[in-house]
């Protein structure tokens, strides 16, 4: 598949091809496609979609050819396998790569984990940039969430299964966590209508990615403890985070600028959270698109 389409990003009208590769198992992984340049691919992480990733895109599009994947059960791509693993999304990044002939990554959260598996098998990655990859130090802590989170859903009360994926995941820090379940829900099921009666059929909702966070859940799990597979990756690796971004990831970059055997420097944003490279919105109100495409941008541009 490929056609053009205008998506409104930043302050202007930019073009973006939308195209499709087909993944090892046969299921269609979407993506869109802008810049001129080296290829590079940004790997979104959970509860967002490539289109979270426009406007840092626009900021490099003047110098890389710039690859924006839906990863799996979101958007343009097709849905997860019954047999779901990191395998999977690894197959879904290599078919990418091995299409468009990229040899940049970056991956924010899961994204993240992903892009550094992806890289112990494609010798043809040379530069990884990683905000805060969603490897865990802690055992499975920030899994337990999972259970709840699956039966909430199966009950159709999503509002409160975002609620326990969110506290799980202490994506709403110490003041989340003293807010009773109740306004929290009240106040995310609010969130959801109002989003729902704004949305296009091709909008990609928050109702529409809450299913998605049990695959993420399980890849959290599977890869729990699986730091040390990383001292192989050949790639050379800028690390980046916030300064107000997940507190139990922060180990997690810790232990990779010791484990990574590449790694070319280290970054922290002063104010941006977990969502700093993503496009400003009601619920990511702080991020800073352009201040990260600043460092990729010095970092890649060596490549």
């Amino acid at each position: 598949m490929n056609t053009t389409t205008n998506i409104n990003i930043s302050s202007t009208q930019a073009a973006y091809t939308i195209s499709s590769v087909i993944s090892k198992d046969g299921t269609t992984i979407g993506y869109r496609q802008i810049g001129n340049g080296p290829g590079l691919i940004m790997l979104h992480g959970a509860n967002v979609s490539g289109l979270d990733f426009t406007q840092l895109a626009e900021a490099l599009a003047d110098s890389f050819t710039i690859y924006l994947p839906d990863r799996r059960g979101r958007g343009l791509s097709g849905p997860f396998s019954k047999d779901y693993s990191i395998q999977e999304e690894v197959e879904d990044l290599t078919a990418l790569v091995n299409k468009t002939g990229a040899h940049l990554l970056y991956g924010v959260s899961a994204g993240g984990l992903i892009s550094l598996q992806a890289a112990l098998s494609l010798a043809s990655i040379e530069k990884i940039a990683l905000y805060e990859p969603a490897i865990l130090t802690d055992g499975t802590t920030h899994t337990a969430w999972l259970t709840r989170f699956d039966q909430e859903m199966a009950e159709g009360k999503v509002a409160a299964a975002l609620v326990t994926c969110m506290k799980g995941l202490e994506l709403g820090g110490p003041v989340m966590n003293a807010m009773p379940n109740w306004l929290i829900e009240s106040l995310t099921n609010a969130t959801i209508k109002s989003e729902d009666k704004k949305a296009k059929p091709e909008d990609i909702t928050m109702r529409k990615l809450a299913p998605t966070l049990h695959y993420d859940g399980l890849l959290l799990a599977e890869m729990s403890g699986k730091l040390e597979s990383f001292r192989a990756v050949n790639a050379e690796v800028l690390l980046l985070g916030g300064s107000k971004g997940l507190p139990f990831l922060k180990p997690s970059l810790d232990a990779l600028e010791k484990t990574l055997p590449h790694v070319a420097k280290r970054v922290e944003f002063p104010g941006l959270e977990h969502g700093g490279s993503n496009n400003p919105t009601q619920t990511n109100r702080g991020s800073k698109p352009e201040l990260v495409a600043q460092e990729l941008r010095q970092f890649f541009a060596k490549a």
